[in-house]
């Protein structure tokens, strides 16, 4: 999936307890969001193969735990949400094995994977390389076909995320995708408190 979000870094245009998408752009927010069972989240909303916009919530409840109140924890949940609103897949999802150095790796010890790697910075280049009409100047037209409820609702649990197209809670991570019709699909995906 292609992307076409601005990443210039700007002041937000949400209050984090909300997080509310924002056309052309990803919203990054932390927060006390309660005992919602997650860490982080990222969600998505695609209008085709481009991402039109996105927001990624890193829940400081647990943060404020003995678990997970170490760096570590959040540059990875941060830096692997952050990397799913701009296109990019895990490149390992055994919680168990040896860490490959990247926080698109599911890991059990999160001091190795804090960061992207060579391998990412490659898949963003491929990602952004698309040759295709589509610019990050004007999302407009790709904004303006969507549904209405896809900026205006807030989609902060586990029903309102649609199907599970990938993973558990149990597993640790889950992948949802609700689908607006026309193309048009809310992608959420999530690490979960163990």
């Amino acid at each position: 999936m292609s992307t076409v979000l601005d990443t210039t870094i700007v002041a937000g245009g949400t209050r984090p307890k909300n997080c509310r998408p924002t056309a052309g752009r990803v919203e990054v927010c932390n927060e006390r969001y309660g005992n919602t069972g997650w860490l982080g989240i990222a969600q998505i909303w695609a209008s085709g193969q481009h991402i039109t916009q996105g927001i990624v919530k890193v829940n400081d409840t647990y943060f404020n735990t003995p678990t997970y109140n170490k760096p570590a924890w959040r540059d990875l949940v941060m830096c692997q949400e952050v990397g799913h609103t701009l296109g990019l897949d895990h490149q390992d999802e055994d919680f168990n094995n040896t860490p490959l150095g990247t926080c698109m790796d599911y890991s059990s010890n999160p001091d190795p994977n804090r960061h992207p790697n060579a391998h990412d910075y490659e898949q963003l280049a491929t990602i952004y390389s698309h040759l295709d009409s589509t610019t990050t100047l004007d999302t407009s037209a790709a904004v303006a076909q969507m549904p209405p409820a896809m900026g205006q609702i807030e989609f902060d649990t586990p029903r309102q995320w649609g199907r599970i197209v990938k993973g558990s809670r149990e597993a640790g991570t889950s992948v949802h995708e609700l689908d607006f019709g026309g193309g048009h699909k809310l992608i959420t995906f999530v690490i979960w408190a163990r």
